[in-house]
């Protein structure tokens, strides 16, 4: 089969390796798209990734072949591919391990992924695709599964007012789910276009420039002279996490979604004595998918601001897509077709 593998000095290459085999309780699943995601364009730029390694976790397909002793799964059945909850004993390392470092371990644990035709998944792992959801949905269940999660580690409340920070594929999914939560407002700080009209579809009451104004004053000036009940953090660039502390109100909360892989420039002082409150968030549970896949089939959230025609690309240019995507673009969000 044909598949992405990362080689080093951030160089991508399209070869042909082996299909896999699936063996007892596993499946052999056929990729219809897997989505790009910031954090792999991140690990490819800082060399995270073990040369040898196929990334990909965003994705869906249908089952392709079905190993002995698996009864849950047909062959032809629609999936989400990694959604499912993991038996006692397997795990997934970043829930569990005491000192788990996404950084220096994230991309060790599973070397063959889905920028690939085919991925091999344990029996467990994969979701069913409800029928009201398209396969352009269904691949990016995943990062709508880190916002669902993002949201109920969150203080937000009926009516409350929330900031999101940043309009790429994770703040679109943060500002649905916020409203999903019962967000009364929702402000976002976004410096693209392309970016800042895709949140302004989504029915977001004021999108701010933060390279044209303070987004401090601005959404402080916005909320009352009080500040967001709760900030999503999902840029994670240098500067973000300290603006969404800085523009809390008193006892707020600042949620830290995006994943910054450089040093953060903090000011503690100017935003301490209002004692918010911070709260990291990683990935999500099994529980998240699926919240994440009922509200793409009841409407509540829509892929619709995140995609366009050149959203969809061919294996064979992943390198190029990386490359693109590891400079400001204004592209949203890629899947790749195998």
């Amino acid at each position: 089969m044909k598949a992405a593998v990362c080689r080093g000095n951030r160089r991508i290459s399209v070869e042909e390796i082996p299909t896999p085999v699936p063996g007892p309780g596993q499946v052999l699943v056929k990729v219809k798209y897997c989505a790009i995601c910031g954090t792999d364009v991140h690990g490819y730029l800082h060399e995270a990734v073990p040369p040898g390694t196929v990334m990909g976790h965003e994705y869906c397909g249908t089952v392709a072949q079905i190993g002995p002793d698996v009864a849950r799964w047909q062959e032809g059945d629609r999936v989400v591919g990694g959604g499912g909850a993991s038996p006692p004993g397997v795990e997934r390392p970043w829930t569990v391990e005491p000192r788990f470092n996404f950084r220096k371990e994230g991309y060790a644990h599973r070397p063959l992924r889905a920028y690939a035709e085919y991925v091999l998944m344990e029996e467990w792992e994969p979701v069913p695709i409800p029928d009201g959801v398209s396969d352009e949905a269904a691949a990016l269940c995943e990062p709508c599964a880190v916002t669902v999660r993002a949201l109920r580690l969150s203080q937000v409340r009926l009516g409350d007012s929330v900031a999101v920070l940043g309009a790429g594929p994770i703040g679109l999914f943060c500002i649905q789910t916020a409203k999903a939560a019962g967000a009364g407002s929702v402000f976002v700080s976004e410096p693209l276009a392309v970016r800042s009209e895709a949140a302004d579809t989504l029915g977001v009451d004021a999108v701010v420039d933060p390279t044209a104004e303070d987004v401090v004053s601005r959404m402080v000036s916005l909320t009352g002279g009080i500040g967001p009940h709760v900030v999503f953090d999902c840029a994670g660039s240098d500067s973000t996490l300290d603006q969404a502390m800085s523009m809390a109100r008193r006892n707020g909360q600042v949620v830290l979604v995006g994943i910054a892989w450089e040093p953060t420039s903090l000011l503690p002082v100017d935003w301490i004595a209002r004692e918010v409150h911070m709260q990291s968030t990683f990935g999500s549970r099994a529980e998240d998918w699926q919240i994440a896949l009922d509200l793409m089939g009841s409407g509540r959230v829509t892929v619709e601001p995140l995609l366009s025609e050149a959203s969809f690309i061919p294996l064979d240019d992943i390198q190029q897509a990386f490359e693109l995507l590891t400079k400001p673009t204004d592209q949203i969000q890629m899947l790749v077709k195998p």
